[in-house]
């Protein structure tokens, strides 16, 4: 079987010929790439000829967030969430709003967005520093909405932008660079509804919570304002020649609580995992974060793939609870915590251990495509990477 073939059945609940090992690979190399640190032999290689030479799946859920659509506006609107990305199944365009913007040497970018309801300004930060870091993500250091005076003026802005689906650069990703190496997965947002979307991107942890205190019938005529624009994005993703889509990232129970989960992730990714499944198709979300209290509210969501399981020490639940929970409704795609990696946090025996215990946990290894979660840290041990191959190359064929 190929890797995506192994991907596929796997989702589907099929044996395999082997257990599936797509590690995500990308924050390492690009980090080492930054600071010319590769080993020799893949100072001259990408990604994907990395990943060909060590002989594992090439990982393509989480989006490379540098990899900037040719003709675009790339990092404008990042303030807002929005990454112009090329292979992006959609370009968004926004219209009847003023849009000014001041960059910094030191890496900050201030955007204000002028509409007719007010003024909207966000600030964004993304340095070297970062990058060497292993950080994809630009930081946000002042966000759109400040007070429930801005509702408005937000809520214009995405009643009045465009979602355009873009699928060519894509499909020829997906055909020619991926291949059969993986599944090349679609991004449609890295929140899960328009309620997920504030306090992702467009508020402060503390002000989305004093703002839903004080008064919810607000909050949520915004969400049901924002949703269509929402709805937009994960339409153009599904519609995408991608037999996966990602949609909604990093959950915390300690930042987003079981009751925002309830209210403003489940509904959302059921009712979009519903849509998929119709189409053949599955849904993913990133669950790289503590997922205590979380975890029974996952499966009622009826998505397909947690991503980035990130199991103990690394957060409070062991893959083995985690399994306990998900059975076969939800596959995982993760097991191993990062931290295992790091020689400066793991013991060669301690690794160890951690590997027999994740070996155990799999079972029969049905509903597992395994990964380091949430990646492969930039100071990760090579050798233990390759220790972690080897385990999974050994344990057979899959029959669930």
């Amino acid at each position: 079987m190929t890797v995506k073939e192994r991907i596929l059945a796997t989702l589907r609940g099929e044996p395999t010929d082997s257990l599936p090992f797509v590690p995500r690979l990308d924050n390492w190399f690009y980090a080492h790439e930054e600071t010319n640190t590769l080993p020799d032999e893949y100072k001259h290689a990408n990604l994907r000829e990395f990943a060909d030479d060590l002989g594992v799946g090439f990982h393509s859920i989480v989006p490379n967030f540098k990899g900037w659509r040719k003709g675009g506006v790339k990092d404008l609107h990042v303030g807002l969430g929005i990454y112009d990305l090329e292979l992006s199944p959609w370009i968004v365009k926004l219209h009847n709003v003023g849009i000014t913007q001041e960059r910094k040497d030191n890496g900050e970018l201030t955007v204000t967005y002028d509409t007719p309801r007010g003024i909207i300004r966000t600030k964004v930060v993304y340095t070297n520093e970062m990058l060497r870091e292993g950080i994809t993500l630009y930081a946000h250091k002042e966000h759109a909405l400040k007070e429930i005076e801005d509702y408005d003026a937000l809520a214009y802005i995405f009643e009045n932008a465009e979602v355009i689906p873009n699928y060519e650069a894509f499909s020829q990703y997906q055909r020619e660079y991926v291949g059969d190496r993986g599944v090349a997965v679609a991004l449609a947002a890295m929140w899960a509804s328009a309620g997920h979307y504030l306090i992702k991107e467009l508020m402060g942890f503390e002000d989305f919570y004093l703002a839903r205190f004080d008064d919810k019938e607000a909050m949520d005529n915004l969400v049901a304002r924002i949703t269509p624009f929402c709805d937009k994005l994960f339409d153009a993703a599904i519609n995408s020649p991608a037999e996966v889509v990602l949609s909604g990232a990093n959950y915390d129970f300690n930042f987003t609580t079981p009751d925002l989960i309830e209210d403003y992730v489940v509904p959302s990714l059921k009712k979009q995992s519903d849509k998929a499944h119709t189409l053949g198709k599955f849904v993913a979300t990133h669950t790289d974060g503590e997922n205590t209290m979380l975890l029974d509210k996952y499966v009622r969501a009826g998505f397909d793939i947690a991503d980035s399981i990130c199991p103990k020490p690394l957060t409070n639940i062991s893959l083995q609870e985690t399994r306990d929970v998900f059975q076969d409704k939800i596959t995982i795609w993760g097991g191993v915590p990062s931290t295992a990696l790091l020689t400066a946090n793991t013991t060669d025996r301690e690794f160890y251990e951690i590997v027999d215990e994740t070996l155990k946990a799999i079972g029969k290894g049905d509903h597992m495509i395994m990964s380091v979660a949430d990646t492969l840290p930039p100071a990760a041990d090579f050798g233990r990477l390759l220790y972690l191959k080897k385990k999974f190359e050994d344990f057979g064929p899959v029959t669930p």
